[in-house]
């Protein structure tokens, strides 16, 4: 028998080296190599190929146009919310990575589009890291009918695809891939090579015609999904499961969608009975004080297809140390820095001996140019002590000369403001058409200065 050799493989891109290092030298990360225990020869792989060898046939080679592109029925979630972040549900034989901190809701969110998809069609829920009484504890806290659910506590990748070939399931949830283990392996549960290899096999049956299969993924204590990148390559669609601990508000934001939109967003709030989804999300972003505050203004950020209105917060305070402060929430900081020297060089407000600090209300992250100008006129209301006037939105990239840009979909911008009661936009002069919006006042805006003299005079 050949014998079995050590290589050290990157658990951030999951590539290979015959020994350690402090640094990848795929994707130059540091301290990311683990050692990983090969078997000797071609064993593995052949081991895996032949049990594995009938999941998909050789096909002929054929051109384009005789494969059939008619569309692909979706099966809904039963949370319009879910549906939209998916692209209009789960698309049969598709694979579906979701990811997210610890306790943010993964397995309450896809128990509750359980249940409604269990109505009309066969599902199997497959928990490696809770027992079976935990989720069943769960589901009765949910009031989810478990009845319908079947469920498979189980992490041996082989138990696993045996029993999706038994049961033919149309959607299975596998809570978590970093639990699971092939026997084709000898590396421990978790490591990059059981992650990679476990997620290649169940995408492949999804792909010879299984069901829809949804991963749960760990995160990184920087946010991202745990184990090697190419198991965002492998599946279909990438999600995460975003929420600030000190809010009952969860965001699901789609990072890669091969059957929809990327970047979409969808808004659930927890309760006690489970995620609850929000019908106007843009109410969650705006702050519920009476009168206009210095410092405050509202802008249009544009999320996948979906408009949201946001307040943007900023506070200038005089600084008492050589190096004023520059914190931004939600925001980019070096574009703050780079709307400083804009504002300085262009509309003459100064803001050198200034702390300053930008804020997005709620915790959405905005990394879109469009909000520039909400946030540069946020600071200049804060620097005068003066209150925009109120029902007023103002969006607008701002560009190094100090020209306002125009965004894209202004349109949908508008018509989502004056939804929501506004009745005045400071808005680019190209996002203006001749019919406009009915019930809000669009006034053009070219350049900062303009901007900032609008605000002087109003």
């Amino acid at each position: 028998m050949a014998k079995a050799r050590t290589l050290y493989a990157c658990t951030e891109c999951g590539g290979q080296s015959p020994k350690w290092q402090g640094q990848c030298p795929h994707c130059a990360v540091w301290n990311t190599l683990v050692e990983t225990v090969v078997p000797g020869g071609n064993a593995g792989s052949a081991t895996v190929e032949n049990r594995y060898a009938g999941l998909t046939a050789a096909r002929a080679v054929i051109t384009l146009d005789q494969v059939s592109a008619e569309d692909i029925a979706r099966i809904p979630s039963g949370l319009p919310e879910f549906d939209r972040v998916l692209g209009g549900g789960f698309v049969p034989g598709s694979v579906v990575l979701l990811g997210g901190d610890p306790g943010i809701g993964k397995s309450t969110l896809l128990l509750q589009a359980l249940q409604s998809v269990s109505a009309v069609s066969q599902v199997l829920y497959v928990t490696g890291e809770e027992s079976p009484e935990q989720v069943a504890a769960r589901a009765r806290r949910l009031k989810v009918d478990g009845r319908r659910i079947p469920l498979l506590a189980e992490i041996s990748l082989e138990k696993i695809v045996d029993t999706l070939r038994t049961q033919r399931p149309t959607v299975a949830i596998i809570d978590s891939i970093q639990t699971l283990y092939s026997e084709a392996l000898t590396a421990a549960p978790g490591s990059v090579s059981q992650v990679r290899e476990c997620a290649a096999q169940l995408t492949r049956l999804a792909k010879a015609g299984g069901p829809a299969i949804v991963l749960v993924g760990h995160v990184t204590k920087e946010g991202a999904i745990a184990g090697p990148r190419v198991l965002e390559h492998i599946v279909d669609t990438v999600l995460y499961f975003e929420g600030d601990s000190g809010s009952s508000f969860r965001l699901v934001r789609a990072i890669k969608n091969r059957f929809g939109a990327v970047n979409e967003l969808g808004v659930f709030a927890m309760t006690e009975t489970g995620l609850r989804e929000v019908s106007n999300p843009s109410a969650l972003f705006l702050s519920h004080t009476g009168d206009p505050v210095p410092g405050s203004c509202v802008t249009v950020t544009q999320e996948g297809s979906r408009p949201l209105a946001v307040e943007i917060q900023a506070l200038l305070d005089e600084a008492h140390a050589p190096n004023p402060k520059r914190l931004t929430v939600g925001l980019e900081t070096n574009r703050l820095a780079m709307l400083l020297a804009v504002l300085h060089r262009h509309a003459g407000v100064a803001c050198f001996d200034q702390d300053v600090f930008v804020n997005a209300v709620a915790g959405v992250k905005i990394a879109e140019p469009a909000a520039d100008l909400a946030v540069l006129l946020a600071m200049v209301s804060s620097l005068r002590g003066k209150p925009l006037p109120g029902k007023m939105v103002v969006f607008g990239e701002v560009g190094l000369a100090g020209e306002v840009r125009p965004v894209q979909r202004g349109q949908e911008r508008l018509r989502e403001a004056a939804k929501l009661g506004f009745t005045r936009a400071l808005v680019p002069r190209a996002n203006i058409t001749r019919q406009g919006v009915e019930g809000i006042e669009a006034i053009p805006i070219d350049r900062v200065e303009q901007a900032v003299h609008w605000l002087r005079e109003h």
